[in-house]
């Protein structure tokens, strides 16, 4: 059972630090019915995830099933402070109201892919404010300037006399004292969060927490595109709350290569229900088409409901392949004589009437 759930576990990760102590781990359920706990951490600076946020719930979710208890972390006080990770300049604080009202957004999204008997969602304002400012004077002796300006981002800052707040080198700090104050056993997040993750194993060491966070890095979700990171400032992104014809639409027109990235990230299938699929493909039993339509209605089912799925699945089949009038397409009357372009013009699809 151990080497089934850890195979699965492995599966789409980048890295993995400390292996063994998750072998430990999976053994100790397996065996003595032990659970474990982890952590991952979500800045509520948004107030809606998309898939590429829902990669690392995807891992936890099957963390679930292997004995975790999820840690989902609301980074409130640090959300305010701002991730410096991957910027180039100081990025603006958010205000607490902000804060908490995406937050409470993100609580009602991760509980589509999360399962709420086993998921604790914790609110790092608790510790940290608690903390005071003896606290964390203390927690800044733990870590040297030089060390810090090791990390990638604020070297090329330094460098470039871009400048850097004091606020931004407490951010990694805070973040590996959330693991402190959490007891984690694993820590969860993006690549780019290599240097934040190790830092609340140093931090554990620190304060003699008696054990040390696994570190488990997973990739950075390719966009529609299949070149850049799904982001929303670049349009590339299939977003949770999107409507159910949307999300269909959305998956059914990535190509075919990055089908299988988004398999192997997002889908609750096995490696072994994926691989069949491939092969199914390669001897021309399935076409790509099919493949792709059972994992935009395993999506939408998902964050929709499956009645929705099946009715997504028959509108894109309509427009797309019978080539039909949408169902849900939206009706302008107007009195005539009307000159076409002013009425292109006067229902939004064009924005002026030259360029109509």
């Amino acid at each position: 059972m151990v080497e089934k759930a850890l195979k699965e576990i492995q599966r789409g990760v980048s890295e993995i630090i400390d292996e063994e102590r998750l072998v430990t781990l999976l053994k100790n359920y397996f065996e003595k019915g032990e659970t474990y706990f982890v952590k991952a951490g979500f800045d509520p600076t948004a107030p809606d995830l998309h898939l590429g946020h829902t990669v690392l719930l995807q891992k936890m979710a099957m963390l679930q099933k292997f004995g975790a208890t999820v840690q989902f972390l609301i980074g409130d006080f640090t959300g305010m402070i701002g991730d410096p990770t991957g910027k180039n300049e100081t990025r603006k604080k958010l205000t607490r109201e902000i804060v908490l009202a995406n937050a409470q957004s993100y609580k009602e999204q991760v509980f589509k892919v999360l399962d709420p008997k086993k998921t604790i969602v914790m609110f790092n304002s608790e510790w940290i404010e608690a903390l005071g400012a003896n606290g964390l004077v203390e927690l800044t002796t733990t870590f040297n300037v030089a060390r810090m300006l090791e990390r990638e981002d604020f070297e090329k800052r330094y460098k470039s006399q871009t400048p850097i707040s004091i606020s931004e080198f407490l951010y990694p700090l805070l973040q590996g004292y959330d693991s402190v104050a959490m007891k984690c056993d694993i820590e969860m997040g993006g690549t780019d969060q290599k240097f934040n993750l190790l830092m609340g194993r140093h931090l554990q060491r620190a304060y003699n927490v008696g054990k040390e966070q696994v570190v488990i890095m997973m990739p950075l979700l390719e966009g529609l595109d299949g070149v850049h990171k799904m982001s929303k400032s670049l349009g590339n992104y299939i977003g949770v709350t999107d409507v159910a014809t949307d999300m269909f639409g959305k998956v059914l027109n990535i190509s075919d290569t990055l089908m299988w990235r988004y398999y192997e990230l997002l889908s609750m299938k096995t490696l072994e229900e994926i691989q069949a699929l491939k092969n199914d493909v390669e001897k021309g039993i399935l076409h790509p088409k099919s493949v792709k339509e059972m994992l935009a209605l395993e999506l939408v089912t998902r964050y929709h409901n499956e009645a929705l799925a099946l009715e997504a699945q028959a509108e894109f089949n309509r427009v797309h392949a019978q080539n039909e009038i949408p169902t849900d397409i939206e009706i302008f009357t107007y009195q005539a004589p009307l000159w076409i372009a002013k009425a292109l013009v006067d229902c939004g699809m064009e924005s002026s009437t030259s360029q109509a």
